[in-house]
């Protein structure tokens, strides 16, 4: 039986709870300020900011998330019509406009490594326990995905915004090469950070 290849990232995916209960879908509604700039994908990680908005977090290996951003919904400012996107349109003008997001802290997100943008490189089973950071790409306005992913080089340090609970089995591609790992918020996110925004 043939296993996939995972060809790229694709961003964090939620998949389980920390408990290895099932993740059971549950998001956050938060604002994203009218006109703000940036593209945020399905999969990205995003931050509470000042004003109570959330904006994408692309600060690699220091990132203060609040979750990883699932969709949105605005009154799109050309029709006047409710519209649910997979993807935030940066500078879309609408004061209603809400992300989805899973803000949980005890989540366990499934990841792609790579080395560098989006080359694909691997993790071991030596590397559980260890923390790693993310590396920033820009998502696909096509198909509204995220293609953030980990770096293949982890540590003990304290600052690194993600923890490996586990490997993908499933995608292995040796028997100490494993390009998905389940990873979990370690260091920085803000419903465990005393520092308020």
């Amino acid at each position: 039986m043939a296993y996939p290849t995972i060809s790229g990232p694709y961003g964090l995916k939620p998949v389980k709870m920390l408990d290895n209960s099932p993740y059971n879908g549950a998001t956050r509604q938060y604002r994203i300020a009218s006109a703000y700039g940036t593209n945020i994908f399905c999969g990205d990680v995003v931050k509470l900011v000042t004003g109570g908005t959330v904006e994408r977090d692309t600060a690699d290996a220091a990132m203060t998330p609040i979750g990883v951003f699932m969709g949105c919904t605005y009154t799109d400012p050309s029709t006047s019509q409710i519209t649910f996107k997979q993807y935030w349109p940066a500078s879309t003008v609408a004061s209603d406009a809400k992300a989805y997001v899973v803000d949980d802290p005890n989540v366990l997100f499934k990841v792609a490594v790579c080395s560098s943008g989006t080359t694909m490189a691997d993790l071991a089973i030596t590397d559980i326990g260890a923390n790693v950071f993310m590396i920033d790409n820009s998502g696909s306005t096509t198909t509204g995905n995220s293609k953030i992913c980990v770096d293949d080089t982890s540590a003990t340090t304290n600052t690194y915004p993600l923890r490996v609970v586990d490997v993908v089995t499933e995608t292995k591609t040796s028997s100490t090469a494993f390009p998905e790992v389940l990873v979990k918020w370690c260091a920085g996110h803000q419903f465990n950070n005393t520092t308020g925004v």
